[in-house]
C-alpha cells in the first residue's frame, strides 16, 4: 500500500471500490459559518476563521474508503476525527464539501432517507456501550431489528447467531450488569452487526477497557473481520492499536488529514515531521514487512523457512535471529521473490539503520 497525503489513495488501493469518502468537507461551529467559507470560496485561512469567530473542527478533508478495508483514523484530542467521523454519519451535518455513500453525495438524503441508511447500512460502536439497563443481552441485540420493525421470531434468530459470532452463546438472558467491561462491549458490537451494516463505524470502542481485555477485543474484532471483511472505519488514539489492525491510517491534526498511507507507509516515509514525530516511538518490527527487508534471491539458493511477504518483521524476527540461514519471501501466489537476510533484522531490531 503506497503512502498518499492530503486524502487521495494509494496505488495498491486504486482498483478497490469505494464505499464512503468525503470530497472537500469542513466543519466549522459558529455563527453564518456556511456563509463565511462560501464568502471565501471555501478556503479561508486559520487567522481568517479566528478572526470571524468561528472554530474549525473539521478542514478541507478528502479520503476514500475502500470495500473491505479497516481504515483508521488518528490524531491527538481535539485533532477532529470524531468529528469528522460524525460528519460521514451526518450525526453532525457539515458545513461544506460531500459525503460520497455508494456513489451518492449523502448531504443529499433527506431525512427519512438518511434514517433509512442508518437502520439498513450503517453500524456503529462508540467508547462508552450505551447499552439499554432494563433490556437482556438478546433484547438490546436485537433492537436494532425491533425499530426497523422486523418480527421477533426472525430478530431473535439473527440476533442468536450474532451473540455466538461475538462469543457470548449461553448469556442471552444476562442483563448488562451482570457482565464484565469486554463483555458489555462485546454486546455493543453485537447490536451494531445484527442490521449487516455495509460500513461499520467505531470510535474508540476498546479505550475504556483495561489492556489485557483491550487485547483481547483487538484479537476479537481481527477474527470477525477476517470472517465478514466489513468496511471498517475506526478511530483510535493508540498507534499500537492502530498498526495492529488497520490497512490504513489517516493522521489528522487540527482539523487536517496530514497524511494517509499504511502503518508501514507512515513509519518509514512521514510526510511532514509531525508523523514522524507522532510514530517515533513505534516499534519498527511491529509495522516493516519482509517486503521491505528482502534482496534478490542467491542463485540457486534453497530455502529451509520462507515467510510472506507482507508478514510483520515481528513474526519472524526470533526465528531468523537464531538461525543460520536467510528466509526465503514469496508473494501471495507463494512463488518466491527474495530473501532476508539474519543482519538485516538485527539492524532493524537494534535501530542501525533505516529501511
Amino acid at each position: 500500500m503506497a503512502s498518499s497525503s492530503n486524502g487521495s489513495a494509494g496505488s495498491a488501493h486504486e482498483n478497490r471500490t469505494m464505499q464512503i469518502g468525503c470530497r472537500n468537507v469542513w466543519k466549522l461551529f459558529g455563527r453564518n459559518a456556511e456563509l463565511f467559507l462560501q464568502a471565501r470560496q471555501g478556503a479561508p485561512t486559520s487567522e481568517e476563521i479566528t478572526a470571524a469567530g468561528l472554530v474549525s473542527a473539521v478542514r478541507a478533508v478528502t479520503l476514500d474508503v475502500h470495500e473491505g478495508e479497516i481504515f483508521i483514523i488518528m490524531g491527538l484530542s481535539g485533532s477532529g476525527k470524531s468529528t469528522l467521523v460524525r460528519c460521514m454519519t451526518r450525526l453532525i451535518e457539515p458545513t461544506a464539501g460531500e459525503i460520497m455513500f455508494e456513489g451518492r453525495d449523502l448531504l443529499q438524503a433527506n431525512e427519512r432517507e438518511l434514517i433509512e441508511i442508518r437502520r439498513h447500512k450503517m453500524g456503529m460502536v462508540f467508547q462508552h456501550f450505551a447499552l439499554l439497563p432494563h433490556l437482556t443481552v438478546l433484547d438490546n441485540v436485537a433492537f436494532p431489528l425491533a425499530v426497523q420493525g422486523i418480527v421477533r421470531p426472525q430478530r431473535e434468530e439473527r440476533a442468536r447467531a450474532v451473540i455466538e459470532l461475538v462469543g457470548l452463546k449461553g448469556r442471552e438472558q444476562y442483563y448488562p450488569r451482570q457482565l464484565s467491561g469486554g463483555q458489555q462491549q462485546r454486546v455493543g458490537i453485537a447490536r451494531s452487526l445484527a442490521v449487516e451494516p455495509n460500513v461499520w463505524f467505531l470510535d474508540e470502542p476498546f479505550s475504556a477497557l483495561d489492556p489485557l481485555i483491550r487485547r483481547e477485543m483487538q484479537d476479537e474484532f481481527l477474527r470477525l473481520q477476517n470472517m465478514l471483511r466489513k468496511t471498517i472505519v475506526f478511530i483510535t488514539h493508540d498507534f499500537d492499536e492502530a498498526i495492529r489492525l488497520a490497512d490504513r491510517i489517516a493522521i489528522m491534526k487540527d482539523g487536517e488529514i496530514i497524511q494517509i498511507g499504511s502503518p508501514e507507509d507512515l513509519v518509514t516515509r512521514p510526510a511532514t515531521a509531525y508523523v514522524a514525530e507522532f510514530t517515533r516511538d513505534v516499534q519498527r518490527a511491529k509495522v516493516i514487512s519482509a517486503g521491505a527487508l528482502m534482496r534478490p534471491c542467491r542463485d540457486g539458493a534453497a530455502y529451509e523457512t520462507r515467510v510472506r511477504i507482507g508478514d510483520r518483521a515481528a513474526s519472524f524476527a526470533a526465528a531468523i535471529v537464531a538461525s543460520a540461514q536467510p528466509f526465503g519471501v514469496v508473494d501471495e501466489a507463494g512463488t518466491l521473490i527474495g530473501e532476508i537476510q539474519r543482519d538485516a533484522v538485527i539492524d532493524l531490531l537494534a535501530g542501525r539503520k533505516a529501511t
